[in-house]
């Protein structure tokens, strides 16, 4: 096939509501990432289901590393086989199922339970919102214009993360209590007589999740155009999706751009999904941050995440999606080297100290303030990272070998996705620190950098 021809035909003009279902899989998608794996339910995993913080870092930072694994060996032959067969839809109906039951089955984990039960249903979720993720993905190139993509995704990811947002702050307004008085952020009882004292408040986020996906994931089905119908069986459209992602891989000999974009992907991601994953549990352990702590925490960073993808929105369109993702890689260097240096009564290793007084309330130390300011800069750069890192492949394969192309996408942001949590479980067992454990982050995002700097922009052109 003529690459440059495949990637300049005119793609199928799709109306505004067909654009808007789309973009709707980011906001019903995105309160897992929020409430589950980062601000809620996982430092109640870390905190409240193991005796010891940092044996329940490490712990998390294993499920992560199973789920990742499993991700990594199967998005792209998947996505490889949805080309040959067609349709998206029908994988994402079948792993939001998967996805939506893990999640309501959350509700079970109460303190003295199974921490394996609990981790399997984890795992489940993770692996299932991730292959859907691939999926949706692919949809993009079909749906605007190669001038669009990173607009679109942008704006999209942004939006997710204000679906994010919502729930979050549902959370933290109207269910979960202060273990001290009982009562939630603005005075109130929690919502269905919920008991904090036995994790009700976290474990609700399972189900609440899984509803608002079921939700919100419909308007993508009803009014977003899918590919054409399928014209082969399923078993011929594995056996040609095989033949395909062979193809794939040896094409990408000759297509070193992609490539080296690829590669570079996998190693900055690595550390995105670290730092999200385990920069609440971080917290949790270091300043001993309940439910209400985190949530205010991740209502700011959402809040200055969303301005941040408008804002990339923009800025995308007219400066490339390499220059997005260059800058919101050092930000986040920056940020993590800030956060992993914070800790009671000091910051940036102990070079500033800050005092140890409690004012009272929340955050009520200067370490904690800090901490929150290293993390505005995390919330400025992780939504543009991810969603200009979309548009950068996006803008450079055709409508036809997307799939193929995101399921390697996929495969580079969880190849190694094991390295980046399993780094930092073993080197926060080994040391018995999770700040040095933590620092583990820091190298994936600088080797990921320098490679990316060294790769074409669109990454099909020839440097």
């Amino acid at each position: 096939m003529d690459i440059a021809a495949g990637r300049m035909e005119e793609r199928p003009r799709t109306s505004r509501l067909g654009i808007a279902g789309w973009m709707l899989f980011d906001w019903a998608a995105q309160p897992f990432f929020t409430v589950i794996t980062t601000f809620i339910f996982a430092p109640y995993f870390v905190s409240r289901l193991t005796a010891d913080p940092a044996q329940g870092q490490a712990v998390w930072g294993y499920t992560l590393t199973i789920a990742g694994i499993v991700i990594a060996l199967l998005s792209p032959v998947l996505g490889a086989i949805a080309d040959a067969a067609g349709p998206r839809k029908p994988w994402i109906a079948f792993f939001a199922a998967v996805k939506i039951i893990s999640l309501a089955l959350l509700w079970n984990a109460a303190p003295g339970s199974s921490l394996i039960y609990t981790a399997v249903f984890l795992a489940l979720a993770t692996v299932a919102a991730e292959f859907s993720i691939v999926f949706n993905d692919s949809m993009m190139t079909r749906l605007v214009s190669e001038k669009e993509v990173g607009r679109i995704s942008n704006i999209a990811w942004g939006l997710g993360y204000l679906g994010g947002m919502i729930v979050l702050i549902a959370v933290v307004a109207l269910i979960a209590g202060s273990p001290q008085t009982g009562k939630t952020a603005i005075g109130l009882e929690p919502l269905f007589g919920l008991d904090p004292a036995e994790g009700e408040d976290a474990r609700i986020t399972g189900p609440i999740s899984a509803v608002w996906y079921m939700v919100f994931i419909l308007p993508m089905f009803l009014f977003t155009p899918d590919a054409t119908r399928a014209t082969m069986s399923m078993a011929k459209a594995t056996a040609r999706g095989f033949e395909e992602l062979k193809g794939t891989l040896a094409e990408l000999k000759e297509r070193t751009g992609i490539l080296r974009f690829l590669i570079a992907r996998m190693i900055f991601q690595d550390g995105v999904n670290g730092l999200l994953a385990l920069g609440g549990t971080f917290a949790a352990g270091m300043f001993g941050w309940q439910t209400m702590e985190l949530g205010l925490y991740g209502i700011i960073l959402n809040v200055v995440a969303i301005f941040g993808c408008l804002y990339a929105s923009r800025l995308d369109a007219r400066l490339g999606s390499k220059t997005i993702v260059v800058a919101s890689l050092v930000s986040l260097t920056i940020a993590t080297l800030g956060i992993v240096s914070t800790g009671p009564g000091f910051t940036l290793f102990g070079l500033v100290p800050l005092g140890s007084t409690d004012s009272g309330g929340l955050f009520g130390t200067a370490a904690e303030k800090a901490y929150i300011l290293y993390g505005l800069l995390v919330g400025v750069a992780f939504g543009p990272v991810q969603a200009s890192s979309r548009s950068y492949l996006a803008r450079s394969v055709s409508p036809d070998e997307a799939g193929r192309y995101f399921g390697l996408y996929a495969l580079s942001g969880r190849a190694t996705s094991f390295l980046a949590p399993a780094s930092v479980a073993t080197i926060t067992l080994m040391t018995g620190s999770a700040r040095i454990g933590m620092m583990a982050l820091v190298a994936f995002f600088g080797v990921g950098l320098v490679i990316l700097l060294r790769t074409p922009y669109p990454a099909h052109r020839p440097r």
